[in-house]
């Protein structure tokens, strides 16, 4: 196989060198949901903005979510409508005008069974207001009978089904929306590099963050970065780099352990499962890249952030709670193809981890160095614009002088229809048979119209047209577009967050072995 002729994404040492020159406005410490968002916000601004992480971007918790674009339709029993009605909102402008190939709408039933911890009449009247809260911008929320849930869920179970409550929201590939947004990031002026790992801060004489020192995990190379202000967006990490900055900084989050497993489906969905466990706790079943998306948990986590794995207690608990409303046909264990986990960040406190506030915090500490911890996929771009407020107003160095009003609304590279993207693939590219509908539609959800780039190497190598694996529609054309406009450097870097091929369960030695290669053949 050939590789495309000059990649656009800076080869490793040229973003090394432009870190090291001069002195940036902000450094941001941390590529997952907050450290991408506020990056891509602050480029917006005019600011010069760098940012790095020390693995790959979405490498850790950010990767590693239910996959949901959502409102929240458990925040209906606390009350909190005002959260609901700003979460809907963000959710139709990510749909419609910032990512349409990257978010989709998904219907979801929440079935009710005749022990159930819900009524019908409840549940209707809950489905009703979220979707009056989203001003029905999905449809209205119902209550159906179960001859119409199964048709939507084939292997709904139904001993004891007594009706189902029907709304609707939004889902994602979180990996690909993450590379998408560093991206756009770097579209607006910023400079990044993963595999990069903080191995101390900079301060001045009188003790103010103005750096870091960094090592390049890949080739050992050191080098520091200069800027006027320093976000540690570390997620599970946080207090660590707190502690850099004041090894007396007391603990300021905790950690709860989310799992998820993914199996092969044995029939198409046409909507998800809201599965109520109790009163107030839920489980999901959800039809996600051709396969199930079961999870999650909610338990609280105190080891190494970087060694958190799903136990076999884990999956036993996913798989029986999904059995509460799926026939045992289709949890079964043979199934699982990838199971996964991440590592909410809570804010500190006691109780139940469960019971935690979902909410930002933003904190300074002694040698002015901004932390932010926690936040969601539905509502990044907020949460980016809210950090950046407080950014330009904060610590010792004020940036808000600096900065023009980024747009409320940018779309991310690659928006456009998927469907029209993946005809024109079928119809046009890369020659006069297309490429074939899985591969397409694959393609079309995961790069927009810069799936088009991607069928562009396949014409100048018909090798590249092949797939990954038999079994899955990822393709070699992908692997050198991760490579050489994703940041990719890594198997699992490609395999896990820019295709879908480890999630399939398809990743295999060969598979591996040949990604490497490539991967080592490249730029750098």
């Amino acid at each position: 196989m050939s590789t495309a002729p000059g990649p656009t994404v800076p080869v490793r040492a040229q973003s090394r060198d432009e870190l090291v020159r001069g002195t940036h406005d902000l450094l941001v410490i941390g590529g997952g949901i907050l450290g991408t968002a506020v990056a891509w916000t602050a480029a917006q601004t005019g600011l010069r903005v760098a940012m790095v992480d020390a693995g790959d971007f979405a490498g850790a918790t950010s990767s590693a979510s239910s996959k949901l674009v959502h409102g929240g339709l458990r925040y209906l029993q606390t009350g909190n409508l005002k959260l609901v009605a700003e979460n809907h909102r963000e959710r139709r402008a990510l749909a419609r005008d910032v990512a349409p190939h990257l978010v989709r709408p998904l219907s979801f039933l929440v079935p009710v069974y005749k022990d159930g911890p819900h009524g019908s009449a409840k549940l209707g009247a809950g489905v009703f207001l979220y979707s009056a809260l989203s001003a029905f911008g999905d449809g209205m929320g119902k209550v159906i009978g179960p001859e119409n849930a199964v048709e939507l869920v084939p292997a709904l179970r139904t001993d004891g089904l007594r009706r189902a409550a029907v709304y609707g929201d939004h889902q994602m590939n979180d990996s690909r929306v993450a590379v998408t947004t560093v991206r756009a990031a770097v579209d607006s002026g910023a400079v990044v590099l993963n595999h990069a790992e903080v191995v101390g801060l900079r301060k001045d004489a009188a003790g103010r963050v103005t750096g870091a020192d960094l090592r390049d995990r890949l080739d050992g190379t050191e080098f520091g970065v200069d800027a006027r202000v320093v976000l540690n967006a570390t997620g599970p990490w946080v207090d660590h780099l707190r502690r850099m900055e004041d090894p007396s900084a007391a603990p300021s989050i905790r950690l709860s352990k989310g799992v998820h497993l993914v199996l092969r489906q044995h029939q198409p969905w046409r909507a998800a499962l809201t599965i109520p466990i109790d009163k107030y706790r839920v489980s999901f079943a959800i039809p996600w890249e051709d396969h199930l998306l079961l999870g999650t948990t909610d338990d609280a986590y105190e080891g190494d952030p970087a060694e958190v794995s799903p136990s076999e207690a884990d999956i036993t608990q996913i798989l029986d709670e999904a059995g509460h409303a799926v026939e045992t046909s289709q949890v079964r264990r043979e199934d699982i193809t990838y199971a996964f986990a991440g590592l909410r960040v809570l804010p500190g406190g006691a109780g139940a981890t469960s019971e935690a506030k979902r909410e930002t915090v933003v904190s300074e500490g002694r040698g002015g160095m901004l932390s932010v911890a926690g936040g969601k996929w539905t509502t990044y771009r907020h949460i980016g614009r809210t950090v950046m407020e407080k950014l330009a107003k904060a610590g010792a160095v004020a940036l808000e002088t600096d900065m023009a009003t980024p747009l409320r609304t940018v779309a991310l590279p690659g928006s456009a229809n998927p469907e029209a993207v993946a005809h024109r693939l079928m119809t046009e590219e890369p020659g006069e048979d297309g490429i074939d509908a899985a591969v397409a539609r694959n393609l079309a959800s995961h790069y927009g119209n810069l799936a088009y780039d991607v069928a562009a190497l396949v014409r100048e190598d018909r090798a590249l047209g092949e797939r990954v694996h038999p079994d899955g529609p990822d393709i070699w054309a992908q692997v050198v577009y991760a490579r050489d406009h994703e940041w990719a450097v890594t198997a699992d870097d490609v395999l896990r967050r820019r295709t879908t091929t480890t999630i399939r369960g398809l990743d295999t030695p060969e598979v591996r072995a040949r990604v490497a290669a490539l991967l080592g053949d490249g730029p750098r």
